[in-house]
């Protein structure tokens, strides 16, 4: 087949179709089967789907990274400092000036302990103290080193839960 032939056909199919193909009928036209739709499916697609859970614990997490960054920020609210004592005498002071601070309500106290410099024998006795104390109660939460201006590695901090 040449492309005469092809043109002669493509003339004679544009002959026997119809001038207006706009004003065609609707009848005329070959209608497209009805597709039926889901109400759940249109509901979805209509208000979206949220994962409550996953938003909870989005909200959740933002509450505690603010609210890890305020007390971290924040100056303590009282003080105990424990130069020159014994690991017992430390502990007893901890547990008692603890006590006293929760039953004020206070958020975050500094405990001072000293870097270790005068102590006798190879490591600082108090530091570890205080980090055991802190680890084993279970009124306390966060802790850290405050910066160089408060004590550094000399102090911690503490938030009271």
């Amino acid at each position: 087949m040449d492309f005469g032939d092809i043109l002669s056909q493509w003339e004679t199919l544009k002959k026997k179709e119809p001038k207006d193909i706009h004003k065609r009928s609707e009848n005329s036209r070959p209608k497209a089967p009805e597709k039926t739709v889901n109400p759940m499916e249109m509901w979805m697609r209509r208000y979206g789907v949220i994962d409550k859970d996953a938003a909870a614990d989005e909200y959740d997490q933002r509450l505690k990274l603010e609210d890890r960054v305020y007390l971290k920020a924040m100056s303590p609210q009282s003080r105990l400092d424990l130069h020159g004592l014994t690991r017992e005498e430390a502990w007893q002071r901890l547990d008692g000036f603890i006590s006293e601070c929760k039953l004020k309500g206070l958020r975050k106290v500094l405990i001072i302990h000293g870097k270790g410099n005068h102590s006798h024998g190879s490591d600082p006795v108090l530091g570890a103290t205080v980090r055991s104390f802190i680890e084993t109660d279970k009124r306390l939460g966060a802790f850290g080193h405050p910066n160089r201006n408060m004590g550094g590695s000399g102090a911690t901090w503490v938030v009271i839960r």
